[in-house]
């Protein structure tokens, strides 16, 4: 059985006995229950330090506990310690039948086969409840007070003596001094108010060598729309303004830095059972208007059903943006980070509103096509979930806020382990992936989404003086989710499973500072990692690398060579990088899904006319299509060819001739390769065009 919340409120009402004006004294004080900054104080205690800590909300975990059961992390193998011991508690949760109350356990696996590690006792999908149960049961075993429903004073909060750390103070007057300090918020408010550095936004690429960073208009080719919508209030009239959620500017010079954070939502815990669904409600203030970009795209023709349900146990979800006009609030969040709490408050209210509506908008507005309201129908809140909250999620999926600049700013480089660090405290492992970050219009006056970006890693390490400040700084003080890295390695870092491993870390690395007596900084790395290999933390393990004969520079292809990337994609919204050879960083596929509806079209200015060899690139595998449509336009005509996909191409293992044409010079040659009829996956990857004489 597991302890009743109240039990948690009892010890934390303890720790609150005490007068306001006299500061409550531990070795550790973590600010933010989130998942990391559960697992701080559950180490903390641990290694025998006194540890509080303390919640501005009333309930523990964060995200982990507020919807999102589709555990992100990519290579399990790079999760250790305490964070995959919770996996394993909740793998032990469902080996008890009667926690199966809406499906049998066969029944989930069967549909999820990838959802249980039973080799490893581990188990990373999971209910909203039961992730909130295993954390109140680990820190009542743990003997940690937890002090809900308080808040960092943001304008006198934070007490200093020099570049340390002496006490917070909370907006009800409450004091608590530490010899260290960890701040597990999302937003990072102690850090800031520490006086730590920290950025808001992204960088440029040029910042730190990267290339995925900054405004990225060429590879906003996933969640976008796949037809034209107008985005004036009186369409085709620009002086009549402009429809709620789009901006005004944009989108910025491709590469540069901006303000702009990735768009935030709420992961809904959502089922189908009729006997336990609520149906979508429909908030008190709704108004139609701020629907109307939704309403425009499906009346445009877009059928996609725009949101992603993960399959959790007993017949529910964990539902995730996904396409065009989805359950992220683009745009709506640049003013989050550095807020104050009303402020905030306001933005989350927003954000709970655009979302509700819009699950209520597409489940039953007339302008809906009725398939569509059938699909968003059949889903609705559990009433077994989030009863404080009226059933909706209790956290808002803050994707990024505030990133520390510490000594050591994680980046790109790190995640393609082109740079490996040495003073390793956890892994990150999923792909480099930020949500689109705007809506902007086009010259041609239609919608579009920029920012989203996807881009496989392998697993690789994090630095510990990306969990530090720098020492002029703060030398008692450690952040392990709103660490030291730039936008795009925040990315993949930013996991749930990720955070709870540098919470751990950075506990035992806060507790060795105390130990040996010195600022955070000038601890003795091989000691920490000495403990934190003993506690099963993986700092570093080799992954299989991509074969560098299989990654094709395309510059040195010869002829004009035009990449999926920069292609005209209608879906094709899938990347690829796990089949070889390819070309540049990855190919783009259908996913053998939507046969007829989705197309790449390939466009060149050629520098003289003549004729020339067209080739396009794919990856050939057994599941390929194998009646691939290609069709050339040139000089006088177009011609169709059908390419087999499951052969390998015949120039060099990537490149596939379709036949020699004459094209115009400055005329703008096309190719389109589409996926309508075919018998599997239609890869796109490159098309070449290539003098004819030329090798």
């Amino acid at each position: 059985m597991f302890p009743k919340r109240t039990l948690l409120l009892a010890v934390a009402s303890l720790t609150s006995t005490l007068a306001a004006e006299e500061a409550q004294k531990f070795d550790v004080v973590v600010y933010g229950g989130t998942s990391g900054g559960v697992t701080a104080a559950i180490q903390s205690a641990k290694m025998g330090k006194t540890v509080v800590l303390i919640e501005p909300t009333k309930f523990l975990g964060g995200l982990t506990t507020g919807g999102l059961g589709a555990t992100d992390i990519g290579n399990k193998k790079a999760i250790g310690g305490i964070s995959r011991e919770f996996y394993h508690r909740i793998w032990q949760h469902y080996q008890n039948d009667k926690e199966w109350r809406q499906q049998t356990r066969d029944q989930y696996f069967a549909k999820r086969p990838h959802g249980n590690s039973a080799t490893e006792n581990t188990m990373w999908t999971f209910e909203p409840h039961v992730a909130s149960k295993v954390y109140d049961t680990w820190i009542a075993e743990a003997k940690v007070p937890v002090v809900f429903g308080e808040r960092l004073d943001l304008k006198n909060g934070v007490k200093k003596d020099g570049a340390k750390i002496t006490e917070i103070i909370m907006e009800s007057g409450k004091r608590f001094s530490g010899k260290m300090f960890i701040d597990a918020t999302y937003e990072g408010d102690l850090m800031a108010k520490a006086g730590v550095k920290y950025h808001v936004g992204r960088e440029a690429n040029a910042t730190y060598g990267e290339t995925l960073n900054g405004v990225q208009v060429g590879r906003s080719k996933s969640h976008q729309f796949k037809v034209d919508v107008d985005p004036y209030v009186i369409p085709g009239d620009p002086k009549s303004g402009i429809i709620p959620g789009v901006q005004k500017e944009g989108p910025g010079e491709e590469f540069a830095g901006d303000h702009r954070v990735q768009a935030y939502n709420y992961r809904m815990c959502s089922t189908d059972d009729e006997q336990n669904r609520i149906p979508w409600p429909k908030p008190a203030n709704y108004d139609e208007k701020h629907f109307e970009l939704a309403l425009r795209n499906v009346e445009a023709g877009d059928d996609r059903n725009s949101w992603a349900p993960t399959p959790m146990p007993n017949r529910k979800t964990d539902t995730n943006n996904n396409f065009a006009v989805s359950t992220d609030n683009i745009g709506m969040n640049y003013e989050y980070p550095d807020a104050d709490y009303a402020k905030r408050e306001k933005i989350v209210q927003e954000h709970r509103d655009y979302q509700m509506g819009l699950m209520w908008t597409y489940a039953n507005h007339p302008r809906v096509p009725e398939k569509m309201r059938a699909a968003f129908s059949k889903l609705g809140l559990c009433k077994d979930e989030f009863a404080d909250s009226g059933h909706w999620p209790r956290q808002l999926y803050v994707r990024e806020a505030r990133r520390m600049i510490g000594d050591y700013v994680m980046s790109e480089k790190n995640c393609r382990r082109l740079e490996v660090v040495e003073d390793s405290v956890g892994m990150g492992a999923y792909n480099m992936d930020s949500h689109n970050v705007q809506r902007y219009i086009t010259k041609e006056g239609k919608v579009r989404n920029e920012g989203d970006v996807q881009v496989g890693v392998r697993p690789y390490p994090v630095s510990f003086r990306s969990i530090r400040p720098k020492a002029e700084e703060c030398t008692n003080l450690l952040v392990p989710i709103c660490l030291s890295a730039s936008h795009i390695a925040y990315g993949s870092i930013r996991m749930e499973p990720v955070f709870m491993v540098l919470g751990q870390s950075s506990a035992t690395a806060a507790v060795q500072a105390i130990d040996q007596g010195v600022d955070i900084q000038k601890i003795d790395y091989a000691k920490l990692k000495e403990r934190l290999l003993a506690d099963g933390q993986v700092l570093d393990f080799e992954s299989p690398p991509i074969p560098v004969a299989a990654v094709v520079d395309k510059e040195k292809l010869g002829g004009i060579i035009v990449d999926d990337l920069q292609a005209k994609l209608t879906g094709f919204e899938s990347h690829g990088t796990t089949s070889h050879p390819f070309i540049g960083e990855g190919y783009a596929h259908d996913n053998n899904e939507g046969k007829g509806t989705q197309k790449a079209v390939f466009t060149a200015k050629l520098p003289k006319a003549g004729s020339y060899e067209v080739r396009i690139g794919y990856t050939a595998l057994s599941n390929r299509a194998s009646n691939v449509p290609v069709t050339v336009h040139y000089v006088g005509g177009s011609k169709t060819v059908k390419v087999n996909q499951k052969n390998k191409p015949s120039v060099e293992g990537y490149l596939q001739p379709v036949g020699t044409f004459t094209f115009n010079e400055g005329e703008e040659a096309s190719v389109e390769i589409s996926n309508e009829g075919t018998d599997g996956h239609v890869i796109v990857d490159v098309v070449q065009w290539l003098p004819v004489g030329k090798k």
